[in-house]
């Protein structure tokens, strides 16, 4: 009878041991452990402020983070204050950076030691437009009324407004200035929400803001759209200024200015974060996308809303890196060596 109770005593400590062998708890999947930072290497009020902060509003209103993020404005240098926190960060999971096309023109213009491939891939949220604007009260109603004005002067006499020096919006007025034979006296700002405001305060005659940057001062009259740098005009068919929309603007193309620019608004993290930590901001950025706000800031910026992740996202920022270093060498921007 002993024997019997000690066989079943043995019996049911083994099943025990198998269970436990079987069902262990799986480690819980990493999550922030305390607040994000999410760094714009740009000016306030420009589209990587905006979208940061967006996606900043949306994540707290819908829950979908249980820590805070927190957006830094990081400007200097052309972005390169931003850039280089990153860099320094290696394999902090707690710091995020949203970047713009200056993710390549920074450092190529002014030779600080940067490359995105010092960084981490995370996602491609969205791709942005360019759109080339006059204030409303200008007597100039199409690209073409414009273009002549500008012939008609003398080099220098139009002033066009962008932000910062050898990045996007100079680049995009090197090439007008290659196609219509004239050269534009170009003023540099801090972010793409001062220089619309210059515009609408006439400090300037013309802009080639983001459309997410110009869209309040247009919605009031105070702006006027000529046209779009892309292939095909904006899809996006609600009235925003009287009867025009977003699809209501002509492409650069149709109206002799064969250029067009699109620009990056990715994220990305410093070196060495582990592979679950990238796929949890991955996810994150994926149930941000799914939020009603977040197609309400796409419409009104009238974004192109490609989404890429992982190998994919990588080795279009690589032809994208090369894309820029051509556009930069034509327009006499490379820092020595580049």
């Amino acid at each position: 009878m002993i024997e019997s109770i000690r066989l079943r005593a043995l019996v049911v400590a083994a099943s025990i041991a198998a269970t436990s062998i079987f069902c262990v708890t799986p480690a819980a999947a990493w999550e922030p452990t305390r607040n994000v930072e999410f760094i714009v290497p740009a000016g306030t009020g420009g589209g990587a402020d905006q979208m940061a902060r967006m996606i900043q509003g949306i994540v707290a209103k819908h829950n979908l983070m249980k820590q805070n993020i927190v957006v830094i404005n990081k400007a200097g240098g052309a972005g390169g204050e931003g850039f280089l926190d990153i860099k320094g960060a290696k394999a902090n999971p707690h710091k995020l950076v949203i970047t713009l096309s200056n993710l390549f023109t920074t450092p190529l213009a002014t030779g600080i030691p940067f490359s995105w491939k010092e960084m981490t891939p995370v996602a491609m949220l969205a791709l942005d437009e360019f759109v080339f604007w006059v204030n409303a009260d200008s007597p100039y109603k199409t690209v073409q009324e414009y273009v002549a004005a500008i012939k008609a002067a003398p080099d220098g006499k139009f002033k066009m407004g962008g932000t910062g020096s050898k990045q996007e919006d100079q680049i995009i007025t090197v090439a007008i200035e290659k196609v219509i034979g004239k050269k534009l006296t170009y003023v540099p700002y801090k972010g793409g929400g001062e220089v619309a405001v210059q515009l609408v305060g006439k400090h300037v005659d013309s802009t080639v803001n983001n459309p997410i940057e110009a869209v309040a001062q247009w919605r009031a009259g105070k702006l006027r759209p000529l046209c779009v740098f892309d292939a095909q005009p904006l899809p996006v068919n609600d009235k925003i200024a009287g009867d025009m929309s977003w699809s209501s603007i002509p492409t650069c193309k149709s109206q002799g200015l064969d250029i067009e620019y699109l620009m990056l608004r990715g994220v990305f993290m410093p070196a060495g974060v582990p592979k679950d930590v990238v796929d949890y901001y991955v996810e994150l950025f994926k149930k941000v996308r799914a939020t009603p706000e977040w197609a309400q800031l796409m419409k009104d910026g009238a974004f192109n809303q490609s989404f890429m992740t992982g190998a994919e996202y990588a080795k279009w920022v690589e032809n994208e890196e090369k894309r820029h270093r051509e556009l930069m060498k034509g327009a006499g921007f490379l820092a020595a060596p580049n």
